[in-house]
């Protein structure tokens, strides 16, 4: 008897310890697309004191990856689209990438690679036929070179695919299958990927659908809402994870792989750049999506819980807004590890911020006070900061978007000035602008914060250019921002007091 209480009381040990050291954890995915990064050493423990245990990787880069070495986390390397013609070529670049990025990680650094993605959504309609004749080549000979390098049982290939790769004929999930353009080279891909024991990677973004379309139901969006459900036969889906998630394992079923093995890759919800984007409904998100992860729920034709990688760790202010300014705003933690939002991780748990983190000093550039928003040098001045910093949080809807227009070339100049590192001469525009110790962010509203960035010291200011003059070349290293501007100076111009 007291044997045997021994044992109970060791097993709920190992069980709260498993729970606290996120045993049982969580997967995100950890992107690099910034202007200032945080250390990856921070990055890794940020990620293990939240409980997170598993990490996607959009490339193999040499920071994150020797920070993950001896983490106990697992890992899924990507591989860019840019690089699937090249793999796709030949077995022997694939062998390289391999024997680079892979090999080398596992056997100096100690990483655990679980996976490797081969591309990133190849096959977006918007893509056109650009990756339709290069990604399985790239998958096939990328699975050789890892079976080349003893690596074939312990690392996977996979492909994260975008929901768009499959659709429904009948508007529910049982009709689901295969878009017809793509279909044969998708039960190609499935086929060997089947062959291989690896499993096939989706990205869902109830988001976007929402986003995309006026009259979508947006509580179907989420996880409690009261939208009408959709009747499926037996099965009545509440959500569109759920009946997006099923339409899939429907295409699958159809053409005689029931048992695929299916992660999704990305999920989530961005908090600012568009107005459904905002900290209220992110974090309803994302609380549902953890509930359902935490308590191992899975979906009506798959009650087995998935991997789900939530979508994103941190936000990314230098990723492309051509889908939408939100795009940079999909961390749960800001860019430099703090907290946007509260969330409960289970057992009582919140987020825990990053530790360690250095600033900037605690000054801002903004408009000055005796500056007049009629001033003609003004537009000019906000258009080329935007093109160099962020300044998608400006937009309608967005969490700056009820600044006056003062407030909005403050916004802009602070963040070129932040982006700049603070240098000297990044305050200078036109001189319709002054460096103040007074922080200028406006009160927090229901929606969230308006915050005007200090950004994180990177420490490099020496090994950095100086910032550009308003006269150089406008194509440099922040160039990437420039599609914001077509954007927001007509919206800032037409809120001007001339």
């Amino acid at each position: 008897m007291g044997f045997g209480y021994l044992c109970v009381l060791l097993v709920c040990i190992l069980l709260s310890e498993g729970l606290s050291k996120g045993v049982f954890g969580l997967a995100c995915n950890w992107g690099s697309r910034s202007t200032h990064q945080l250390p990856p050493d921070i990055v890794v423990r940020l990620l293990k004191a939240n409980g997170f245990n598993k990490v996607k990787l959009f490339e193999a880069e040499a920071g994150p990856l020797k920070a993950l070495g001896n983490s106990g986390m697992q890992v899924m390397v990507g591989i860019p689209n840019d690089l699937l013609a090249p793999l796709a070529s030949s077995v022997q670049v694939a062998e390289n990438w391999v024997a680079q990025n892979v090999s080398s990680y596992i056997s100096k650094n100690g990483v655990d690679i679980r996976y490797v993605a081969v591309g990133n959504e190849p096959f977006l309609r918007t893509y056109k036929d650009t990756f339709i004749h290069t990604t399985f080549p790239a998958l096939q000979n990328v699975q050789a070179a890892l079976i080349k390098a003893g690596l074939g049982r312990q690392v996977k290939v996979t492909i994260p695919i975008n929901a768009d790769v499959y659709d429904t004929g009948s508007g529910l999930p049982s009709g689901g299958n295969f878009r017809s353009d793509i279909h044969d080279l998708m039960i190609s891909i499935v086929k060997f990927l089947s062959n291989n024991g690896a499993p096939i990677t989706i990205n869902i973004y109830p988001f976007l659908s929402l986003q995309a379309d006026p009259h979508f139901p947006k509580d179907y969006a989420f996880f409690n809402g009261n939208s009408k459900p959709i009747v499926d036969g037996s099965i009545t889906y509440t959500n569109v994870l759920d009946a997006n998630f099923d339409t899939l394992v429907s295409a699958l079923e159809k053409n005689g792989f029931s048992n695929m093995p299916i992660i999704v890759g990305e999920v989530g919800w961005p908090t600012d750049g568009d107005p459904n984007a905002n900290i209220v409904n992110a974090r309803r998100f994302n609380q549902g999506l953890l509930e359902r992860i935490i308590s191992g729920k899975g979906t009506p034709r798959r009650p087995t819980p998935p991997d789900i990688y939530l979508f994103a760790l941190l936000d990314e202010d230098a990723k492309s807004t051509d889908p939408g300014n939100f795009e940079r705003h999909w961390g749960i933690f800001n860019f430099d590890g703090s907290i946007k939002y509260p969330l409960n991780l289970g057992s009582g748990r919140g987020l825990t911020p990053a530790k360690g983190v250095k600033y900037l000093a605690r000054q801002w550039c903004i408009m000055s006070p005796q500056a007049s928003t009629a001033d003609p040098k003004l537009a000019e001045s906000i258009s080329y900061a935007c093109t160099y910093a962020d300044c998608t949080s400006l937009g309608y809807g967005s969490s700056c978007g009820m600044l006056d227009p003062r407030g909005n070339a403050s916004y802009a100049f602070n963040m070129y000035y932040q982006t700049m590192d603070q240098r000297k001469g990044s305050c200078e525009f036109n001189n319709l602008s002054i460096v103040t110790t007074v922080d200028p962010s406006p009160s927090p509203n229901t929606q969230g914060s308006c915050r005007f960035e200090i950004m994180i010291d990177l420490g490099k200011h020496e090994k950095r250019s100086s910032a550009p003059s308003m006269a150089a070349s406008r194509f440099g290293r922040y160039n990437s921002n420039i599609v914001v501007v077509g954007f927001l100076v007509p919206l800032l111009l037409s809120m001007w007091v001339v």
